[in-house]
């Protein structure tokens, strides 16, 4: 299993939110590239960096601070957060993502992203499926549709998506545990697919349980900006 730390960025700085409310938001570090020098020198080899600004924008706000990371550091950065449209997911590549992770996008406008899958490679390509009681959530989680998570993720699957993160929104930043039995269920119905969870890590014991469980990747944000674990200990998957 790898670990994926997260970093979100508002206003160019490391921040978390919980379960998505951006008024809720705790500001960690102001130079985010420092943060992503610490993870690549603890042997770490990914990121998951998430433009929140982006997000509501629906452009890239944060390129500066995506290209910086890119071209300072060797972690292979997966790049989400206001991709909805050609230009901007040409953009992120240009500055340096190595993936893309289209959520929104991808149930606001499936003809624009099955496009993508066809012109970058389903490589390239992250799904974004997060959920609200199994529904999925999109716009920065400010919007719930009617969606059922495992068909959305099973329907991209077969369009040759392989990669996605799933995001129980109910479990995200509040350190209370992943949804590991949701991620089963959809291991389950949907073999072959490289399942990143993300949301509720609160220790290394949920890191040991998710790894148990088969998933691809887990993304880890607050528990490591809390102290909740420590690099060391992250470095220790993979």
């Amino acid at each position: 299993m790898f670990i994926i730390p997260a970093i979100d960025l508002i206003g160019g700085k490391c921040v978390r939110l919980s379960q998505g409310d951006y008024s809720s938001k705790k500001e960690y570090h102001d130079d985010p590239l420092e943060m992503a020098k610490r993870f690549e020198g603890a042997g770490i080899r990914r990121l998951h960096l998430v433009d929140l600004d982006g997000a509501k924008a629906k452009k890239i706000v944060n390129a500066d601070v995506l290209e910086r990371i890119c071209a300072n550091t060797s972690l292979l950065v997966d790049f989400g957060g206001g991709i909805q449209a050609d230009a901007e997911i040409e953009k992120a590549f240009s500055l340096g993502a190595r993936q893309v992770t289209g959520g929104s996008v991808a149930v606001k406008n499936p003809v624009l992203f099955d496009s993508w899958i066809q012109k970058f490679g389903a490589e390239k390509i992250i799904l974004g499926a997060d959920a609200k009681d199994r529904k999925i959530a999109v716009g920065g989680w400010e919007e719930t549709t009617g969606v059922d998570l495992i068909p959305f993720i099973k329907s991209y699957f077969e369009k040759g998506i392989s990669y996605v993160i799933c995001t129980d929104v109910a479990k995200d930043g509040l350190l209370q545990g992943p949804s590991t039995d949701l991620y089963i269920e959809i291991m389950k119905e949907i073999p072959g697919i490289k399942l990143i969870a993300s949301g509720g890590v609160s220790s290394v014991k949920d890191l040991e349980e998710l790894e148990k469980s088969g998933v691809y990747g887990a993304i880890v944000g607050k528990a490591y900006y809390e102290g909740r674990v420590t690099l060391e200990e992250l470095a220790s998957f993979g």
